[in-house]
């Protein structure tokens, strides 16, 4: 099967197929055909070609034919799918009828659908679909990206992305998962339970705390999850509660996937979960923006392995807010400090010089500093 999409073959068509096709082609044929009109043709052919005219650069007859193949019947539909089909003409199905289970099913046995296809249809599955593509396990052995995009997507099965990880890891795959490692170490350390047809209990937690998650999102905004109390101890706010409760009936590769895929919320909680597999996988999770890893890089309440992610993480440290945060977070490895208080701005360097709020290895760095840039200046 190709990785990309191959170039379209009019030749493997019948010849009236090939007639509209054809480059010195007339108008008016092309046209009746973009109509759905082309006498003599197999559903396969017929649709190849309104695939191919949807796809051209003629506005017009593109649209024409593009509104032609929505109107198709089922079974002509059906019929195109139970013939061979190029990978173009799959790859524009796909996109129109990723989500019909018939269609996906008819999809799935083509021996030229695309990479590049299956990936677009892993990405817009809903759940029946998702649990479709994910039963042709050497397909998905040959396309890890596929595995990817399946546990990417909200609306797959919490139990079926378990599944595709624990394939993974039995047969050495590395995937492209932020936290794919911590994600195969929760599965190697939980049970996998067989796949049934009804959702399982796991799967209905995983979609009740989806919707408690924005319910709470759109009260919250931008608020961090806990706040400080008088004696410098942080605690969780009250109306963050019965997310944190939900989320604590969580198995580990639950906390994991919602770290992924959940809200900012959700992973400012997580990030502060005991379990470090969970708490690195929310560190470590492409959906975190800036104003997150500004709250998480001044909590004192957030391992050492978590503020590491964050110092690692290039995008993150060009923020001098950020990078402030890191240097005065006690728990931030000294090993990244050092790197980070060459950044300082003059100001800053001679107040945490002073202040006791860092460490005296901190603050030993910090005077270094100011010695060198004086002795630069004086030069």
């Amino acid at each position: 099967m190709p990785v990309m999409i191959a170039p379209f073959d009019p030749t493997r068509l019948a010849p009236p197929a090939q007639k509209v096709l054809a480059a010195e082609a007339p108008l008016p044929l092309r046209t009746m055909a973009a109509r759905g009109v082309l006498p003599g043709a197999k559903p396969a052919d017929l649709v190849s070609v309104l695939a191919v005219f949807g796809s051209s650069e003629q506005t017009e007859l593109a649209e024409l034919a593009r509104t032609t193949l929505g109107k198709v019947p089922t079974s002509v539909l059906h019929g195109a799918l139970d013939a061979p089909l190029q990978s173009l003409v799959l790859d524009v199905l796909a996109a129109r009828w990723g989500d019909d289970p018939e269609v996906v099913t008819r999809l799935l046995r083509q021996e030229d659908l695309a990479e590049s296809t299956l990936g677009g249809l892993a990405s817009r599955a809903n759940e029946r679909t998702g649990e479709l593509i994910a039963t042709n396990e050497e397909r998905l052995l040959r396309h890890p990206i596929v595995i990817e995009k399946l546990y990417m997507n909200k609306r797959v099965r919490m139990s079926t992305a378990d599944r595709l990880i624990d394939l993974a890891v039995r047969n050495g795959i590395e995937l492209g998962l932020a936290a794919y490692k911590e994600a195969a170490q929760a599965i190697k350390n939980e049970l996998i339970v067989e796949t049934t047809e009804a959702p399982t209990f796991d799967d209905q937690l995983f979609e009740e705390i989806d919707q408690v998650a924005q319910e709470v999102a759109a009260v919250a905004g931008d608020e961090d999850t806990h706040e400080t109390d008088e004696e410098g101890e942080e605690r969780l706010r009250e109306k963050f509660i019965p997310l944190h409760l939900r989320i604590a009936q969580m198995t580990v590769s639950q906390k994991i996937r919602r770290a992924m895929l959940g809200t900012a919320t959700e992973r400012l909680l997580l990030v502060r979960d005991h379990n470090r597999l969970v708490s690195v996988a929310a560190a470590k999770s492409p959906q975190m923006k800036e104003p997150e890893a500004a709250l998480i890089s001044a909590s004192r309440n957030v391992s050492d392995e978590v503020l590491r992610v964050l110092a690692m993480n290039r995008e993150f440290t060009r923020s001098y807010r950020i990078k402030f945060n890191l240097i005065t977070n006690p728990r931030t490895p000294f090993t990244f400090v050092s790197r980070l208080v060459p950044h300082l701005r003059d100001n800053d360097l001679r107040t945490l010089a002073k202040s006791k709020n860092v460490s005296g290895t901190v603050a030993q760095a910090i005077r270094q500093q100011l010695e060198r840039k004086q002795h630069r200046e004086k030069r």
